[in-house]
């Protein structure tokens, strides 16, 4: 038999074509291509049916199961659970199976709802009405039965409901205009293009009569690539085959605007769309407090298993005795007997790790993730990170690091957006080595009368006046600005000046705003895009027409971008803007020393510099580059690499004209920030890719460099001269040698370190040398930590990354933090520790892919040093804290075998047992753990150096860990043989009865919980009356509950062993003293502890604490004074 055909039958009909073959072709209309083209071959793609949950009805329970029994707790206690139902334990199953079905029912309902919710969004998406063209007429019809190759028609306003390829739109030149917000959070409208052979198709008549297929790549998740080409069939002519990118592809959840409708096909629909693959999971990051915790549980269970091997060998050495082995009253059965010792020891291990498994807190878990989902909430609403400007506050992404906010030692930072406004403004241009300033200064001379056009009348003639011309021609050109008349835009009218309609520009990259914006202010106004030609009014107020046959795209390799026009003369231009570093290397005349001394004078000042140049190209030229870009454009493999190739040959032989200068100012309280940060002891790296010199203004500006700190480069510049060895060498000299006299003396030197791209790939390059001198990522890491600031420019977005990465995998394993606002932040905020996103005017890509997202970057100060300290604070309590209140659970349970002869006999009843992690001491911590404040939150912004006191995971060290088992273990024996001396062969009851086993255990009990609810009010600072009502309602639900459970007689219990036990107890006024006396020596040694080091070796904390009336009055009165008027100093 051929299996060849049953496996194309089964890879085309199940598992669909799409995953067998690079590409898939789609039907226009689902009309068959005509006879003698390409065969037609059917083919299965998803309907339009978005999923977004996780579960059905049939198979929630049994995934949602699967799912919590893989964490190692609840999998432990299920096996105790069997094991209590198996063989005969000292506890009922109830014991452990309530509680277990208690964290399991409360996560299934959790999980359970968010579910539902998703299902309700679904189900609202997917039944959205939807109008497609069948048989030249418009039908409407739901969202989820869209099929791919259906003609979809979508009217303004509307959202689309899958991946489209706009075919034809209701304005004249074939675009229309779409916001992007749901998808990058772009606001700004962009222009989408038909392909000119589909764009006369006007109505649904004419659209019906289309026949054509595309071909296009399978789905990815990339939102600004697409490859594809469109195959259009006329009658007795041969297809037509177009190109189709991005820019022809209208994806789902974009929104129409400006256009009353368009036609287009659906090529991707339902899980295959692009937002769907972009919104699918993250690789999950994990925090160090959740690290430690596991680990803290290994030495739990080490403790657990110890404690029933030591309980099982001490019960037989006991029954080595005849005496002990058979007591008169408990006899062996004959099956007892007959069974083999060592599966009878078997049986007592298992009994004994049932009877010791409430050391293992499982309620810990749940109580953490309450923590977690609760207390994000606490971000989300704090109004000081809100900002009015964009209308949102702080985003949390995942609740899953809140306390690693606290626990942050680098800070990765963009510049461009994230430490600076993003708000671009034209300073000046050089024309020629001839700078001109706009409304101030031309050519030297101060104009501050003066309009611009008299400004460019008084520069030189002759070539200069060409190049000139040429110049601003190019800026106004060269770009993907669009130009909107009066029109609402958000519910605001943009666009009227005086009354009177005036346009504005619009792009979604601020830099292309500012420059067209400046030549209109130096005379040459860019009016519009119509009919592929953009026209200028020039100083004279004449209209000059180019047509536009060419846009070569910017991208972040090649770091330019190019336009191909026509003059109304006939001549072909090619006008290119881009950095100085891709500029000048394809430059062959022009005045390249003048421009390049006036960049790098704007670089030192901070300004960010792009260098413009043009070529002229003849008919032949023209043509054999259309020629390259066709055949790329067409390609439908490695299309980007051949773009890249065809624009390398393109963009080459240029004339320089000259560059600008645009500011971007640093963000609000940037500065402050950075020194806070310093001060709580991060470093902090700026990752940019501009040029050295903008970038190191920036820093100056910010703080992050200060006047004393000396600068070592380690730059390209510097290994041209020396050899990358030598500067190594030389810059870890350096560094080490201050170091070593830093230990002799108070005063040290500060020192920065600059690293480009370049020198960066060198560094990072794996060495054919195992050892030696070729390693060199070592030495650049001791170089950098003893540096206090680093600045990597030119870097490459997968460089960021890598930068990251290298600080990660250090032998510190620091915690890192990356913060940018753009789309070439995402590879470093998802490889950092911990990502923020900028709400920023580069879209929402760093928003929507990392961990939390803040509206600017002063945002981070309060982010860090406020909710990360409280946070970490809060969980590293709440962990320490649930061991330890176990601790002292289990432990007179254990010391109590060595008095009731190993028989694992239980101290407690069967109902403290269960209740005690559920319901008796639960909701105090989970309270403190959400409303705890140590220190007020005006002394942690104003003293940053308070961080420090919880760095490096302080408070859930080993020392830490250690000192609460030991304060655990001490108040265990406290409360056992406390209990046990004080009450020994004595009476205490009116009638001369003496205390019984089971009251001996409620006494004890009754301490435990008393002590441990007093524990954490002692550690509890910033009460409110949450925390009094729970604390001191556990203590009297307890207190309520007793009597209850001992003074009625349930007939659901097998048993009555508690009926009047507690009554009992409490009658007597020798146990009511030694309750009162036992609590308060259990709490003495953590009392005297705390007294100690508060005086004697006191943190910045304690200090804190102490001072705090003057730290929340004082600062905020001076910060009033200073903002109120400037001229006050402090």
């Amino acid at each position: 038999m051929d299996f060849s055909v049953l496996r194309n039958l089964i890879s085309r009909y199940c598992a669909g074509e799409e995953y067998w073959v690079d590409s898939r072709t789609v039907y226009i209309g689902h009309k068959e291509p005509p006879l003698g083209a390409d065969a037609y071959i059917p083919q299965r793609y998803p309907d339009n049916r978005i999923v977004s949950s996780k579960y059905t009805l049939w198979n929630f329970i049994p995934k949602n199961l699967f799912e919590q029994f893989r964490r190692i707790a609840n999998f432990y206690f299920l096996l105790i659970f069997l094991v209590q139902l198996i063989i005969d334990t000292p506890t009922s199953p109830v014991t452990s199976g309530l509680p277990l079905f208690f964290v399991i029912t409360v996560t299934a309902i959790k999980q359970g709802y968010e579910d539902w919710l998703r299902h309700k969004a679904d189900c609202s998406i997917n039944e959205c009405p939807v109008d497609v063209v069948k048989e030249g007429t418009v039908v409407r019809t739901q969202s989820h039965k869209l099929r791919v190759g259906d003609v979809v028609m979508a009217r303004e306003d509307e959202t689309f409901p899958c991946d489209l390829i706009l075919l034809s739109s209701s304005r004249d030149d074939g675009t229309c205009y779409v916001t992007t917000t749901s998808l990058d959070g772009e606001s700004s409208h962009k222009t989408y293009y038909a392909v000119p052979d589909t764009m006369v198709f006007k109505t649904e008549q004419e659209v019906d009569s289309l026949h054509a297929t595309i071909e296009c790549e399978q789905p990815q998740p990339d939102l600004y690539k697409f490859v594809g080409r469109i195959n259009i069939y006329k009658e007795s002519e041969d297809p037509i085959a177009r190109p189709l990118g991005a820019e022809n592809l209208l994806l789902r959840g974009a929104t129409l605007k400006n256009t009353e409708h368009i036609y287009a096909v659906a090529i991707y629909t339902g899980m295959d769309t692009k937002m769907t693959l972009n919104y699918q999971s993250k690789s999950q990051k994990r925090s160090a407090v959740e690290k430690s915790m596991n680990a803290f549980l290994i030495v739990y269970l080490c403790i657990l298993i110890s404690k029933a091997v030591i309980n099982t060998v001490l019960k037989y050495t006991w029954q080595w005795s005849a005496d002990h082995d058979q007591p008169w009253y408990n006899h062996r059965t004959e099956i007892d007997r007959e069974r083999h010792v060592v599966i009878r020891a078997f049986t007592d291990f298992l009994a004994f790790m049932v009877l010791f498994n409430y050391i293992i807190p499982v309620s810990m878990y749940v109580t953490v993730e309450m923590q977690k989902f609760l207390g994000s909430y606490f971000i989300a609403w704090d109004k000081d990170m809100y900002d009015d400007e964009l209308g949102e506050g702080a985003q949390v992404n995942t609740s899953d690091l809140n306390e690693e906010l606290g626990q942050v030692e680098y800070v990765f930072t963009d510049k461009t957006g994230t430490l600076t406004e993003n708000n671009m403004e034209f300073i000046e241009c050089c024309v020629d080595g001839l700078v001109y300033i706009p409304h101030a200064i031309c050519n030297g001379q101060i104009l501050s009368a003066a309009s611009s056009i008299d400004m460019i009348d008084s520069s030189p003639g002759g070539d200069h006046r060409e190049h000139e011309e040429l110049f601003f021609r190019a800026l106004c050109l060269c770009h993907t600005v669009q130009v909107k008349e009066e029109e609402t835009v958000d519910s605001i009218k943009r666009g009227i000046h005086q009354g009177k309609p005036t346009s504005f520009y619009i792009s979604s990259s601020p830099d292309e705003v500012a420059l067209v914006e400046g030549m209109k202010r130096l005379g040459y106004t860019y009016l519009r895009l119509k009919d592929r030609h953009m026209e200028i009014l020039n100083k004279e107020d004449e209209i000059e027409r180019f047509e536009l046959l060419h846009v070569l795209n910017f991208d972040s390799v090649r770091r330019r971008m190019s336009v191909i026009v026509k003059s109304s003369a006939g001549e072909y231009l090619l006008f290119c803007k881009g950095a100085d570093s891709s500029i000048f290397p394809r430059v062959v005349s022009g005045k390249v020393g003048q421009v390049r001394a006036r960049v790098e004078q704007n670089a030192l000042e901070g300004l960010r510099t792009l260098c413009v140049a043009y070529r002229s190209l003849s008919l032949a030229e023209y043509e054999e580059a259309c020629h390259q870009l066709s055949d790329a454009k067409l390609a439908l493999q490695d299309r980007e690499q051949r773009l890249a190739q065809a624009y390398d040959l393109i963009e080459r032989d240029f004339t320089l004209l000259g560059a600008t200068a645009v500011e971007d100012r640093l963000q609000e309280k940037a500065a402050d920030t950075i020194e806070s940060l310093h001060k709580a002891g991060m470093k902090v790296w700026v990752l940019t890719g501009d040029k050295m010199e903008t970038a190191a203004a920036t820093c100056y500006a910010s703080k992050l460099f200060r006047r004393s700190t000396q600068i070592l480069e380690l730059t390209k510049k510097r290994t041209e001269e020396q050899s990358l060895h030598d500067v190594l060498f030389d810059l870890s000299r350096t560094v080490l040698r201050q170091r070593s006299l830093s230990r002799l003396s108070v005063d040290c030197q500060d020192y920065g370190l600059i690293i480009d791209g370049a020198t960066l790939s060198a560094v990072l390059k794996p060495s054919p040398e195992s050892s030696g001198s070729g390693n060199y990522r070592e030495i650049f890491l001791e170089i950098c930590r003893n540096c206090s600031a680093v600045l990597c420019c030119r870097m490459a977005p997968l460089q960021k990354a890598q930068i990251v990465k290298l600080i990660k995998a250090s032998k510190e394993h620091p915690i890192t933090l990356a913060i940018g606002d753009g789309a070439n932040d995402v590879s470093m905020i998802l490889e950092a520790h911990v990502g923020i996103g900028i709400m920023g005017k580069e879209g929402r890509q760093a928003a929507r892919n990392s961990d939390y997202a803040i509206p600017k970057f002063k945002h981070l100060k309060k982010m860090l040093l406020v909710h990360g300290h409280i946070y970490y604070i809060r969980i590293a309590e709440l962990v320490q804290y649930f061991f330890y209140k176990n601790v002292c659970f289990i432990f007179p349970q254990f010391l109590y075998q060595f008095f009731c002869g190993f028989s694992q006999q239980p101290l407690y009843d069967t109902a403290y047992l269960t209740l005690y992690n559920i319901s008796f001491t639960s909701l105090p911590i989970l309270l403190y753990s959400l409303l705890e404040k140590h220190v007020s939150i005006e002394a942690l912004k104003s003293d940053p150096t308070l961080y420090r006191d919880v760095a490096k995971n302080s408070l859930l060290r080993w020392p830490v860990f250690l000192y609460w088992t030991c304060l655990g273990l001490f108040d265990a024996c406290i409360f056992f043989f406390g209990a046990y001396f004080l009450f020994d062969n004595t009476t205490f009851t009116s009638n001369g009865q003496m205390f019984g086993n089971w009251t001996f255990g409620t006494l004890v009990f009754t301490v435990l919980v008393f002590t441990v609810t007093l524990k954490l009010a002692l550690d509890t600072h910033h009460w409110t009356w949450i925390n009094h009502f729970v604390i001191w309602g556990s203590l009297l639900f307890y207190v309520i509950f007793s009597l209850l459970w001992g003074g009625i007689i349930w007939p659901f219990l097998n048993y009555q062993r508690m009926y009047y036990v507690f009554m009992q107890m409490l009658s007597s006024g020798p146990a009511w003293l030694g309750i009162i006396l036992l609590i308060m020596v259990s709490l003495l040694p953590d009392v005297v502890k705390k007294v100690l080091c508060r005086t004697l070796w006191p943190t910045a904390t304690h200090l804190a604490q102490s001072n705090r009336p003057c730290l929340t009055v004082e600062p905020s009165t001076i910060f009033v004074l200073s903002q109120s008027d400037s001229r006050l100093s402090f």
